[in-house]
């Protein structure tokens, strides 16, 4: 069961993350700095409770299923997702107040906000997929 959950929970990030950084986002600044930062506010309150739920299962129950089955992989695949949490707590989280805040901000600030949430989102994207290979590499271990 902690094997499916940590699965699932981590192929949900992934998938979700991945679109977002090759679909949505680059739409979203294409779209220029003022409807970029109008579509991010509701973008980013719909998809962080969901992406935040995912990465949390993903850490815990690969965490105990690695203590369980003593199999390295686990751990190293829910670290791998987890550390997504303190990365966007610590770095991501400042760009989102500003992108987020009712503050007037110029295009070209918008726009440089844009630009570093994308490459910061990469990284999240990256931790996820090496998460998931690591649990299917666990899986394969079996």
């Amino acid at each position: 069961m902690l094997a499916a959950a940590a699965l699932v929970s981590t192929t949900a990030f992934t998938s979700w993350a991945l679109y977002i950084t090759l679909v949505e986002h680059p739409a979203r600044v294409a779209s220029g700095p003022v409807a970029g930062r109008a579509q991010f506010r509701p973008s980013y309150h719909r998809a962080a409770p969901w992406q935040a739920s995912f990465a949390l299962i993903a850490l815990v129950s690969g965490t105990l299923e690695a203590v369980l089955t003593r199999q390295w992989t686990w751990l190293a695949g829910a670290l791998a997702v987890g550390a997504v949490i303190p990365l966007t707590l610590i770095a991501i989280r400042p760009t989102n107040r500003r992108l987020l805040s009712r503050d007037s901000l110029a295009d070209t600030e918008v726009l440089r906000l844009l630009g570093r949430w994308g490459r910061l989102h990469a990284v999240r994207t990256a931790l996820g997929a090496a998460g998931l290979l690591a649990y299917l590499y666990a899986l394969r271990s079996r």
